[in-house]
């Protein structure tokens, strides 16, 4: 209701619910992407995270950051 009253918060949460969705999907992209680099699991460990992920994507992308090794990270 709030929103309707001033245009401009209107457009100030349509920009931040657009960031936050382009943040989830790129950290999803992200996650993705670093399961086919990793070099210390094979082939089967690797669709099988990819499933996950793209199965349930956000519990997928969490439980993957969680599970990674420390020394794998690059960051």
């Amino acid at each position: 209701m709030l929103a309707y009253d001033f245009p401009l918060l209107s457009v100030f949460w349509g920009l931040t619910f657009f960031w936050v969705g382009f943040v989830i999907v790129f950290a999803i992209i992200w996650v993705f992407i670093d399961n086919f680099r990793r070099t210390d699991h094979g082939g089967w460990a690797k669709a099988i995270w990819a499933m996950v992920i793209l199965l349930l994507p956000l519990f997928g992308m969490f439980a993957y950051m969680v599970s990674k090794p420390s020394h794998t990270n690059t960051l």
